[in-house]
């Protein structure tokens, strides 16, 4: 059968006002980076988390967010990490590379998030840090987490990639811990023309460090000169934290991304609660089929970036739904986020064991609907009736 709905890469589509608001960032800016619209949409975006102006850096994607959250841990050696082993690999490598050993927690199987007992179980003594991620655009029980971390005297990373607008009593994902990142990559609610990142940094002393990190270790000289040309227009130095030095990258975000995201912030609520009405309507209309089992939040605790489900008859079974769908109803369903664990790179990192049962159960039988939201009622109704029609003949 012929494709009818695909699982798109995009997940939204702009407004004329937004595509005015790139059209005009492209004739006028000046410069195309490092410009006004880079320091408005840091603004913007504290505003929007409600949290302190100057602690947002916009950067070029969500990876090169958490490669300055990894560089800013600063690991020794045998310093570990905990981080969930269903998550997507950009949630873990970065802490590789910056000389952690990662610790593989498990998830709750209903949530699909870690949890306080999960994280706490996989904490060792050796223990620097742990990465919470937000995954499929639910918020983790953040209070409870954090309550942990400083009990533990450990730093808190939260990787809030899909959560963007998500909360908890008020409280934005993305501003309970020491740091936290943020992706604007096509996929997610909000983005900017493909990628995009930021991150957010509690303690203001790494402030001034942040922009050296960004951009090449560019910094203004220390002295005034009678020439502006002289020695150079701008100096190139080690970003250096208390007496250690930190190594620069180019992660800048441009301008045009910067002034899309200002825009898209605008209306970032309204598009999460689009995503979240839509997710109901359709786990609804499911509700007699305990086969698929849903996460069901209406409250914004859930974007609902994703719409997944478990089907709780076993991957067999998953694996038939997901085939009749296709082949015979042509809505392309997905499965994400293998288990870190099992993939090459982290076996042969000698991480290749995880005691995590309930994120491999939930792997092994998670079905990804496709959910952009820019899928017409037509074809979301179309989606529903043959959700349930496959369900019945899998029944029969």
């Amino acid at each position: 059968m012929q494709l009818r709905i695909n699982f798109s890469g995009r997940s939204i589509r702009y407004t004329e006002e937004e595509i005015a608001v790139v059209a005009e960032a492209m004739r006028n800016a000046e410069p195309l980076t490092q410009g006004r619209h880079l320091a408005e949409f840091e603004s913007a975006f504290a505003r929007y988390q409600g949290v302190e102006q100057g602690s947002c850096f916009a950067v070029m994607n969500g990876v090169s967010a958490l490669e300055l959250t990894a560089q800013l841990c600063r690991f020794k050696e045998g310093d570990e990490v905990v981080i969930p082993s269903h998550t997507f690999t950009a949630s873990a490598y970065p802490y590789v590379k910056k000389g952690a050993t990662l610790k593989w927690c498990d998830v709750d199987l209903h949530t699909h998030v870690a949890t306080a007992q999960t994280i706490a179980r996989a904490m060792t003594p050796k223990t620097k840090a742990v990465v919470v991620v937000h995954l499929y655009g639910y918020v983790a029980d953040m209070p409870a987490i954090a309550r942990l971390c400083k009990e533990r005297g450990v730093l808190l990373i939260e990787d809030t990639a899909q959560a963007i607008g998500a909360e908890i009593d008020g409280q934005k994902a993305g501003t309970f811990g020491d740091m936290a990142i943020f992706s604007f990559h096509s996929h997610k609610n909000l983005t900017t023309l493909g990628e995009g990142g930021m991150v957010w940094i509690r303690d203001r002393k790494l402030w001034p460090l942040l922009p050296m990190l960004r951009h090449n270790g560019h910094c203004a000289y220390g002295f005034e000169r009678p020439d502006y040309w002289k020695p150079a227009m701008g100096n190139v130095d080690m970003p250096m934290l208390d007496g250690e030095m930190l190594q620069p990258n180019n992660y800048s975000l441009g301008e045009v991304e910067c002034a899309l995201g200002t825009k898209l912030l605008e209306r970032i609520d309204a598009i999460n609660d689009a995503k979240r009405a839509r997710a109901m309507q359709f786990i609804d209309a499911l509700k007699d089929y305990p086969e698929l089992e849903f996460l069901r939040e209406d409250s914004r605790r859930h974007n609902y970036h994703l719409l997944v489900a478990r089907m709780t008859e076993g991957p067999a079974k998953r694996d038939a739904f997901m085939r009749a769908m296709h082949d015979e109803k042509g809505i392309k369903c997905v499965v994400q986020y293998i288990p870190l664990n099992r993939y090459d790179y982290y076996k042969k990192l000698g991480l290749g064991e995880a005691d995590c049962p309930s994120g491999d159960l939930f792997f092994d039988t998670m079905v990804s609907f496709p959910f952009q939201l820019w899928m017409s009622d037509e074809d979301f109704s179309y989606m529903t009736v043959a959700a349930r029609d496959v369900l019945e003949s899998l029944r029969a």
